[in-house]
């Protein structure tokens, strides 16, 4: 076995034997007396009283002696081994001697006394010394040998019989403990191998833990400095579909703003994983109709179905489950699109059974199928089946693990069974509740038009592409925005696209600047009814703290909005744990301005 292994299996061993040092000696040596005085008794000489004074001195040299312990490095094991060994061949060496003072031919009782005093001591022997095989048979043999030849030396037919006896149990011993000094050391290197083992897991455990969250790091880091610079395109652009509204480059302003949307789009799939990993998503279980979920569900994917030439069958059921609507309706948007991206002939059904207390959801296609040793790895992001190129047609392959996610989140199983060329089905298993009309409306509604809120934190994101609303007499509009950026280009492309629609603003890139700006003699006459801040800003501050210190420092009514364009799993956790509405960056024009709405009564009047 390897050398450092070799020394930990030793130090085992010779930690075993030591544990063990005092009562050995005490016993050994204890025998070694009782035998003396047993001796002295029947026959009374002043050489037994003598051996009996040096086996005892032995005993007590050997009891101060300094002893192995805990605290001796390991490259010192086999030095002590050695040394054990040393010593109990020394102590077997001087008990050695007793069969050849005390045995004789007409003396059977001390024979048979002696004989079973060293046999017991060699048995003894076995049992604390097997763990050291230099000391059994250091401690064993002397004795032994001395005894056998003491017993054939008398060369009568009793004496020789207890030799032949003597001899046999000898080499059983020998056996039995070089059997136990195999198995007592393969069973220390398997627990070393596995404890070795244990700790290359911990290590890459802990590898794939800094890895995943190299990664999460890396998203957030990422998607957030791609935000910045699209969250300004979709301001600047949406400023510019709003001026050239009646221009003949409407349209291409409009093509614009439908690019950036879908690249927001892509960015709000991966704040989804996100927001899922943080633990900021609280499911809102109610009463769901299937029925309504099933019709949104068409009317959302029945065009990609005809432009596909397939066809989308959602299947009536008039069963009601109970879940979080929104995040249900998500689970199967995302296996709807998932099967109409790999079905190239054929079609999608989506269909409801009740199987007791339980509805089983079905999503099948006809599509390419899953391997069997792929139908695990289709939950893992980013992975997709006959895509190696990463074909962007195919989407990021993150809808399956936010399917994953959800299922465990809203504690929905979900199965794929497949076969490869035939298709696949994907099944959900969530408890029925009786239909609850009133609430039909309620549940269907959300799923109808589903659009990024100011409650972004709690909700799913989905794709927006609405047009901008027309404002009329804005003017009747009270109230300024405070906007808060500390990048130029954005507090210029938000100003222009919120002054585009009548909404005063004024900007600062920071709370130095913000303190200015709401000290100004002329803020009370027209105060400020917003603050809209950036989440991340310069040297290290927050929106959010630099909204509510600004709210504390001036006693503002005016409420806080973020924006922002964050992922990090513990900085969304603060944000939902805060209370305040928030945008994520890219900002929808028409998201923003319904949010304005709600603050600014004159443009909630205006918009149409």
């Amino acid at each position: 076995m390897p050398g450092d292994l070799g020394l930990r299996v030793l130090r085992e061993h010779v930690a075993s034997v030591y544990a063990a040092y005092n009562a050995s000696i005490l016993v050994h040596f204890g025998l070694g007396a009782a035998l003396g005085i047993v001796m002295y008794v029947h026959r009374p000489r002043w050489w037994i009283l003598a051996w009996m004074a040096a086996h005892l001195s032995f005993g007590l040299v050997l009891f101060l002696m300094p002893r192995w312990h805990a605290d001796v490095p390991l490259q010192d094991t086999t030095r002590w081994a050695r040394r054990h060994s040393r010593t109990v061949t020394l102590v077997s060496m001087a008990t050695a001697t007793a069969p050849w003072l005390f045995i004789s031919a007409d003396d059977l009782p001390t024979t048979s006394v002696l004989t079973v005093v060293i046999i017991g001591s060699c048995a003894r022997a076995m049992q604390l010394l097997w763990p050291l095989k230099p000391a059994l048979y250091g401690y064993t043999l002397p004795m032994m040998a001395s005894l056998i030849a003491a017993l054939a030396w008398q060369g009568d037919a009793m004496h020789l019989f207890l030799a032949v006896f003597s001899l046999g149990y000898l080499l059983f011993t020998l056996r039995v403990g070089g059997q136990q000094h195999k198995l007592l050391t393969d069973s220390l290197v398997l627990r070393f191998e596995n404890e070795a083992l244990a700790a290359q897991l911990g290590v890459q455990i802990a590898a794939a833990e800094r890895a995943s969250a190299e990664k999460t790091r890396f998203l957030a880091t990422a998607s957030h400095d791609l935000r910045q610079p699209l969250h300004a395109i979709a301001l600047f652009g949406a400023a510019l579909e709003n001026e050239l509204r009646e221009h003949h480059g409407s349209r291409n302003a409009q093509r614009l703003m439908r690019a950036v949307n879908a690249l927001g789009n892509s960015l709000d799939t991966m704040l989804d994983v996100s927001r899922l990993d943080a633990g900021v998503i609280t499911p809102d279980i109610a009463p769901v109709s299937l029925d309504a979920m099933f019709r949104s569900l068409n009317h959302m994917f029945a065009a990609q179905a005809e432009q596909r030439a397939l066809q989308l069958r959602v299947r009536a059921s008039g069963l009601w489950v109970h879940s979080d609507p929104q995040l249900l309706y998500r689970m199967l948007s995302n296996l709807v699109d998932n099967a109409l991206k790999y079905t190239a002939q054929g079609g999608v059904s989506v269909r409801a059974r009740a199987r007791g207390g339980v509805v089983w959801i079905e999503v099948l296609d006809t599509g390419i199928g899953i391997a069997p040793e792929q139908q695990d790895r289709v939950f893992e992001e980013y992975y997709q089946v006959q895509n190696p190129g990463r074909d962007r047609a195919q989407g990021l392959g993150i809808g399956l693990s936010i399917v994953e996610r959800l299922s465990r989140l809203l504690d929905h199983p979900v199965q794929v069974t497949s076969r490869v060329g035939r298709g696949t089905r994907f099944r959900l298993q969530l408890p029925m509740v009786a239909a609850a009309p009133q609430h039909e409306q309620q549940a269907a509604a959300p799923m109808q038009q589903p659009q990024r809120t100011a409650a972004a934190p709690v909700t799913f994101t989905a794709p927006a592409a609405h047009p901008l609303p027309s404002v009329k007499a804005i003017q009747a509009a009270h109230g300024r925005v405070l906007l808060i950026d500390d990048e130029a280009e954005i507090r210029e492309a938000m100003a222009r696209l919120l002054q585009g629609h009548g909404i005063a603003v004024e900007t600062a890139a920071n709370e130095a600047e913000a303190i200015d700006a709401l000290g100004r003699p002329g803020t009370q006459a027209e105060p400020f009814v917003l603050l809209l801040c950036d989440y991340r800003l310069a040297n290290g501050d927050n929106g959010l703290d630099v909204g509510l210190r600004l709210q504390r420092r001036f006693g503002l009514d005016a409420p806080l909005v973020l924006v922002t364009g964050e992922t990090a799993p513990e900085r969304l956790q603060r944000v939902r744990a805060s209370g305040v509405p928030v945008l994520f960056k890219p900002v929808n024009a028409a998201t923003l301005l319904r949010m304005l709405g709600d603050f600014l009564p004159g443009l909630r009047h205006a918009i149409v």
